[in-house]
């Protein structure tokens, strides 16, 4: 049965596609061992397109024959130049080992120290060691064994250890774009944060839209810089409301968005609401949520 709250909360998706993990079981033909490849693909991937020279046809050849298990699939998978480049070589340290918590193992990190861990194996054995430790582990091994694809798994509470794993797993899952990478404010960078370093949860909120408080919202560095107020107060109806514009690229590809470095939140009486918003997306901002004061 899905998961209640998930269309509310961004992991509809996941809620889906979780309920009947993909395993290989003996006598399996063709067709549902190319359904296994295309799993492990958009599982490891983060769901990202895959062309045709990205492959990993040696690999693909080998598990068709049975010579390599999903396991070992999806250690080649990540071990590619493909994967590396994606989510290695372009990423910030930590954010690339949320992700790989994320694509191997389907769930959040537990703590600060299990991150620290494999960022300590990283510098001290390489990168197809850490790697080797998420396929390797007791975890991946009770979880998927041999045969299963990996799934995302982490956002189910009867899956956390603490409330800190389950709040964490939120803010990896959210969006259905190649692993947060595309379309995500925080870009390469990591998403767990000083919440990492803390050993802190983070709040759970739903997805943006105009009647709340939008996920894709982050607070400005400068606040000094993202607070503004429109207008001398109320309109007619006694009502001001607050307006989280996030940071999104110019519509205009020939102008630079004033949104691109911070966000924005402004109080707009009610009578200049439309107005504000039309502005808004003219210079390429995206609202995450409009929200009455008081």
């Amino acid at each position: 049965m899905p998961f209640g709250p998930a269309s509310l909360l961004g992991v509809e998706r996941f809620s889906q596609d979780s309920e009947a993990p993909l395993e290989l079981i003996p006598g399996d033909d063709d067709a549902k061992k190319e359904l296994i490849i295309r799993a492990v693909y958009k599982q490891v991937l983060g769901n990202a397109y895959v062309m045709d020279s990205e492959r990993q046809l040696v690999a693909e050849s080998q598990f068709k024959l049975g010579e390599i298990s999903v396991r070992e699939f999806v250690r080649t998978i990540a071990k590619s130049d493909l994967y590396r480049a994606r989510f290695f070589e372009s990423c910030a340290r930590y954010r690339y080992i949320e992700l790989a918590f994320r694509h191997l193992l389907g769930r959040a990190p537990v703590d600060f120290q299990e991150m620290r861990d494999h960022a300590e194996r990283l510098d001290a054995k390489g990168y197809d060691a850490d790697i080797d430790s998420f396929l390797d582990s007791a975890d991946y091994q009770d979880t998927f064994g041999e045969w299963t694809v990996p799934y995302q798994r982490g956002w189910k509470t009867e899956s956390c250890t603490t409330l800190q794993e389950f709040t964490w797993s939120f803010q990896l899952l959210r969006g259905n774009s190649s692993s947060s990478l595309k379309g995500d404010l925080s870009g390469n960078r990591s998403r767990l944060g000083g919440a990492a370093y803390q050993n802190r949860p983070l709040p759970v909120v739903p997805p943006s839209s105009l009647d709340s408080q939008g996920w894709s919202f982050r607070p400005s560095a400068n606040l000094q810089d993202a607070a503004t107020r429109l207008g001398a107060g109320a309109g007619q109806d006694g009502k001001v409301y607050r307006v989280e514009v996030t940071a999104y690229r110019a519509n205009n590809v020939r102008r630079i968005s004033r949104y691109t470095k911070a966000n924005r939140v402004y109080f707009v009486p009610f009578d200049k609401l439309s107005e504000q918003y039309q502005r808004i997306h003219r210079e390429g901002g995206r609202i995450a949520s409009i929200t009455p004061v008081g």
